[in-house]
């Protein structure tokens, strides 16, 4: 038994470091894709990239913001709103709400403004421009978002998938060369 414990040797360092790597790397894309895919789609909900500094410090350019639709009617003073700029176009805000106002028809509007911002918004928000209010977000991971969407990710997402699985063939086909490595070395007699 003694003999048989001498044979096999300890890892390395660097084994360890690679172990710990990977384990790292695959927690940190699984993690991503939850946070920018799963959840949000789950939800209804939509990632979007804050792009300006309009409601600086709390969501600072770059930041993931993921909005979720909601009632007009459930919005409240204080919520951070998401809203077409001009209505039936795709180009979107996002604002806190600072005053929530009926006109004379019995609707309502929302009066916004960026928290950066010394004045509120010039136009108000109409319930049909409401796209939903934000849900959660994310420091720095916006940048993330804004490059796998749109062209980038036509070649991102294969790039990305073909490393991946690069990976995973590496992986298969070392520790099946260091298993059959060990057979051969269980199988030679032992010397005597």
């Amino acid at each position: 038994m003694t003999g048989r414990r001498a044979a096999v040797r300890p890892r390395g360092l660097r084994h360890a470091l690679g172990l710990g790597l990977s384990a790292g790397l695959l927690a940190v894309v699984l993690g991503l894709a939850v946070v920018l895919i799963v959840v949000p789609k789950v939800a209804g909900a939509t990632p979007l990239t804050v792009l300006t500094g309009s409601m600086e410090p709390r969501l600072p350019p770059g930041t993931l913001i993921v909005v979720k639709p909601t009632p007009v009617d459930e919005i409240r003073i204080g919520d951070v709103v998401t809203y077409q700029i001009e209505s039936g176009r795709p180009e979107v805000v996002s604002h806190r709400v600072t005053e929530i106002v009926s006109s004379s028809d019995g609707g309502t509007a929302l009066v916004t403004k960026g928290d950066a911002n010394s004045e509120p918004d010039a136009a108000l928000v109409l319930p049909e421009q409401v796209r939903g209010t934000l849900w959660y977000s994310v420091p720095w991971l916006g940048f993330v978002n804004q490059v796998v969407n749109g062209d980038a990710r036509s070649w991102i997402v294969p790039l990305l998938a073909v490393a991946l699985l690069g990976y995973a063939g590496y992986a298969l086909a070392t520790g099946m060369l260091e298993a059959h490595r060990r057979r051969t070395r269980r199988a030679r007699p032992a010397p005597r």
